[in-house]
């Protein structure tokens, strides 16, 4: 391992899984599980094993995107990973293209398209969010992420670069629409999220004025099921519902 990289330290006890993300350092990790030394990490590899002074046994594995999603900071509710499935699947999102992305909020919809992306420019109008993001994205260990402190409607106008995909997660993303073809690459995909009828109507307004082709509004619902002694079912512990997405091409 490697000091600065980010670790997923995963144990059992009392048959439940507990896992920590952490940082390799030559320092100390305290835990319920006892203190773990943090420098011995720099002599392993993932897969294998370290101890904390109590005797817990935790196996080192490499953290996933997954894994940033669930501990992560929060600073409001983020897309949820079926949304972000959407918006890679139907734009074929791949490591050659460059994202505008617009609502950075936590930095998860940017994180997950850095994992794959070659370059993510995110936008971010309060300050606070734009500080949590960036400390989620370093901690996640990509270099290919950007987050900018700014009104994505007024700072769309002086960009003079070309983006393949453009992700709008904001509720401005209305007044953003007709700026975006000055920014998007021939064939390329602008995706909204909406969480309300209403936004996702305003927008497909909007789309149709400036002309984009394939446009699609999708509600995506998931649903867990549930397998027990009685019988399996889906889930009534969670909402399925979530927003709107809306894909757009130039």
């Amino acid at each position: 391992m490697r000091s600065g990289e980010a670790v997923l330290l995963r144990t059992t006890n009392k048959g439940k899984l507990r896992e920590f993300i952490i940082t390799v350092a030559e320092e100390k990790f305290h835990s319920y599980f006892g203190i773990i030394d943090l420098g011995e990490l720099l002599q392993k590899e993932v897969g294998n094993t370290i101890t904390s002074h109590m005797g817990q046994v935790f196996v080192i594995q490499k953290p996933r995107m997954p894994d940033m999603f669930k501990y992560a900071r929060r600073t409001g509710a983020p897309m949820m990973p079926k949304d972000i499935g959407l918006i890679i699947a139907y734009t074929g999102l791949n490591k050659q293209d460059f994202v505008l992305d617009a609502g950075t909020g936590s930095g998860i919809l940017a994180m997950y398209l850095g994992f794959i992306a070659k370059r993510v420019l995110s936008y971010e109008i309060r300050d606070d969010f734009a500080t949590v993001a960036r400390r989620n994205i370093e901690r996640a260990g990509l270099d290919n992420v950007e987050v900018r402190c700014g009104n994505i409607v007024d700072e769309i106008v002086t960009l003079d670069e070309k983006f393949d995909v453009v992700t709008l997660d904001t509720i401005d993303a209305k007044d953003v629409i007709r700026n975006v073809k000055n920014v998007l690459c021939p064939g390329g995909f602008v995706v909204t999220y909406s969480p309300f009828f209403e936004q996702a109507k305003d927008i497909r307004v909007k789309i149709e004025e400036v002309g984009f082709v394939d446009v699609t509004t999708i509600e995506c619902i998931e649903r867990e099921i549930l397998f027990s002694d009685r019988g399996t079912r889906p889930s009534t512990a969670r909402v399925g519902h979530t927003g709107f997405i809306t894909i757009a091409r130039m």
